[in-house]
């Protein structure tokens, strides 16, 4: 598919998490990001290489085997990345649902 910007790209990207159990298995597989930058800090700098391996083995898992879809990170790598960060943060603060609701009204129109 093709988005002329990220604002486009962002409901494509919650269409792609439909199901609250992806949607939890990313935000787990985000937290061991910020986990694995902690460990990195304080530990040793060889943390960072597990961070996106990790995180993204946990995202993919649930793209195969929960939603039944292609993760948009094949296409879309970068964007992904964004969308997945600013998906955790609106779970993070509770405002996903509101959001997810947003963009339901907005695509009946």
């Amino acid at each position: 598919m093709e988005f002329k910007n990220y604002e486009e790209f962002w409901p494509f990207y919650l269409s792609q998490h439909s199901k609250p159990s992806t949607r939890a298995w990313h935000f787990v597989g985000t937290s061991f990001v910020f986990i694995f930058i902690i460990l990195a800090i304080w530990k040793s700098p060889w943390f960072l290489l597990l961070a996106p391996v990790v995180a993204y083995g946990i995202a993919w898992f649930s793209h195969f085997f929960i939603e039944g879809n292609k993760p948009a990170t094949f296409g879309h790598p970068f964007w992904s990345l964004r969308a997945d960060f600013r998906m955790y943060r609106m779970i993070l603060f509770g405002q996903l649902p509101k959001e997810l609701t947003k963009l339901s009204n907005d695509q009946r129109m």
